[in-house]
C-alpha cells in the first residue's frame, strides 16, 4: 500500500446506517397523494412568498443599506478615485471587499446610480437562490418537479436570512449558488473547477476559505490548489488597478479584526456587548472549537463511504463555526447551512434528529422579538438567537457523527440518492 493509500484510507468508516423513520417509503400510494397534494400547495406558496420578498419588502429597502457602500465603491473604482475612500469609525455599512473581488464587483459602478443598480442586484440574488434550491434539489436525488422544489421554495423564502438578503439587497444569493457548484463540481469530480468556483466564493468573502479543508481529507490537490491560487491571481491582477489598494490593509483589514459590539450575532459580539470576562469567552470559544472541529473529525470518516452526507455536512458545521468564532456574525449568512439542511433528504442524516432542526431554525427562523413589553429582551434575541442556534448546530452534528451506528461492511451509500443528476 503507498503512503498515499494509506493516508486517503485514514479514519475511515462504512456509512452511517439509515436513521430515516422506519415507514419511510411504506405506503406508495398514500405517499404519492401526499407528494401531489403539497406540491399543490407548495407552489403557489412559493410564488407568492418570493413575489412578495422581491417586489414588496426588497423594493421598499430598509435603513441597513449593504449595497449603496458596494455600488459607490464599484463607482469610484470606475472613476479612478481612492476605492476605501470611507470613515471606517461611523457605525454605517461599510466597503470591506479586498482589491480582487473589486475587480469583479466593478461592473455595478457603471451602472448610473445606486438606485438603478439595486433592483437588478436584487432580481440577481432571487435568481441565484432559485437556481442553487433547484441544484440542491437535483444532487439530493430528487427531481425539480417533485414537491421537494416548491417546498424548499417557499421555506427558504420565508427565512430571515433570505429576506434579509434581498431586503438589505446583498450578495449571499449569488455566494449561496457559487457555494452549490463547489459542492456539484466536487461531487462529480471535477476538481480544478470546483476550486475556482471556491476561490472566487473566497475572494468575495473570506469566510469561505475553511472549506478548502474538504479537498485536502479527500487529497484532491487540483481542487485545493485552485481554491488557493484564484484569490491569489484576483488579488494580484487587481493590486495595481485599485486606486488607494494600500488602504485595505493599512485601514480595512485592521478595522475587520475588531469586534463591534451591535448587530453582531457571534460569539465574540456577545462577549463584547455582554462584557463576559476574556477567560469565560476563551473557554468557550475553545469548547465550540472542540465541537466544529469533532464534527468535522467525525463526518470526514463517511468521506469515501457517503460523500453527499460528509460534504454538505461539514460543509454547513465549518461555515457555522466561520459564523460563531469569527469576530462578525450575522444572521443572514446561514443561507450557506442550505445544502446541509438538504440532507434531510438522505438516507442517514444529522437532520433526522430535531437537535439539529433546532438549531436552524434558531438561525433560519423569520421571527421579530421585539416588544413593546420588553424591548431590550426583545433586541437581545433578535440579535443572539442566531449565536445560539448556530452552536447548538454544530454540537447537535459532532453528536450526530459520533453516536449513529455505521453499517457492517465498507460498501457506497445505496444509488437510491446517491445518483447525482
Amino acid at each position: 500500500m503507498t503512503t498515499h493509500s494509506r493516508l486517503d484510507s485514514w479514519l475511515t468508516a462504512p456509512p452511517p446506517a439509515d436513521t430515516r423513520d422506519p415507514s419511510y417509503g411504506s405506503g406508495r400510494d398514500s405517499g404519492a397523494a401526499f407528494g401531489r397534494g403539497a406540491a399543490a400547495l407548495a407552489w403557489p406558496a412559493a410564488v407568492l412568498l418570493i413575489l412578495h420578498r422581491v417586489l414588496v419588502l426588497a423594493r421598499a429597502g430598509s435603513v441597513t443599506d449593504d449595497f449603496t457602500t458596494v455600488w459607490s465603491a464599484a463607482r469610484r473604482f470606475i472613476d479612478r478615485v481612492p476605492v476605501y475612500d470611507e470613515v471606517y469609525s461611523h457605525v454605517n455599512p461599510h466597503y470591506l471587499y479586498n482589491p480582487g473581488a473589486t475587480l469583479l464587483l466593478a461592473p455595478l459602478g457603471l451602472l448610473p446610480s445606486a438606485e438603478a443598480a439595486r433592483p437588478c442586484f436584487v432580481a440577481l440574488n432571487a435568481v441565484c437562490i432559485i437556481a442553487a434550491l433547484a441544484w440542491l434539489t437535483r444532487l439530493s436525488g430528487r427531481r425539480t418537479t417533485d414537491a421537494v422544489f416548491p417546498v424548499a421554495l417557499a421555506l427558504a423564502f420565508a427565512t430571515e436570512a433570505v429576506t434579509n438578503t434581498l431586503v438589505f439587497t446583498n450578495i449571499n444569493g449569488i455566494l449561496l449558488l457559487a457555494l452549490t457548484a463547489f459542492l456539484a463540481l466536487f461531487v462529480h469530480g471535477r476538481d480544478v473547477a470546483a476550486g475556482a468556483v471556491l476561490g472566487v466564493a473566497i475572494v468575495v468573502k473570506p469566510m469561505f476559505a475553511p472549506l478548502l479543508l474538504l479537498p485536502l481529507l479527500k487529497l484532491r490537490w487540483g481542487a485545493f490548489v485552485a481554491g488557493v491560487a484564484v484569490p491569489v491571481v484576483l488579488n494580484l491582477v487587481a493590486w495595481p488597478l485599485t486606486p488607494g489598494a494600500r488602504d485595505y490593509l493599512d485601514v480595512v483589514v485592521p478595522y475587520l479584526g475588531e469586534t463591534r459590539d451591535y448587530a453582531n450575532s457571534s460569539l465574540s459580539g456577545l462577549a463584547v456587548y455582554f462584557g463576559m470576562p476574556g477567560w469565560a469567552h476563551a473557554v468557550l470559544a475553545a469548547v465550540l472549537a472542540t465541537a466544529v472541529a469533532a464534527a468535522v473529525v467525525g463526518l470526514a470518516r463517511w468521506r469515501r463511504s457517503d460523500e453527499w452526507l460528509w460534504l454538505a455536512m461539514s460543509t454547513g458545521v465549518l461555515l457555522a463555526g466561520v459564523c460563531l468564532l469569527s469576530s462578525l456574525g450575522q444572521a443572514y449568512y446561514s443561507m450557506m447551512l442550505f445544502p446541509a439542511l438538504f440532507t434531510a433528504l438522505h438516507r442517514a442524516s444529522p437532520m433526522h434528529a430535531w437537535p439539529a432542526w433546532a438549531g436552524a431554525l434558531l438561525c433560519l427562523a423569520p421571527l421579530d422579538w421585539a416588544s413593546p413589553l420588553h424591548p431590550l429582551a426583545g433586541q437581545w434575541l433578535n440579535t443572539f438567537l442566531p449565536t445560539a442556534g448556530w452552536a447548538v448546530f454544530i454540537v447537535a452534528v459532532a453528536a450526530w457523527a459520533w453516536a449513529v451506528p455505521t453499517a457492517t461492511a465498507m460498501q457506497p451509500a445505496p444509488l437510491e440518492e446517491e445518483t447525482r443528476p
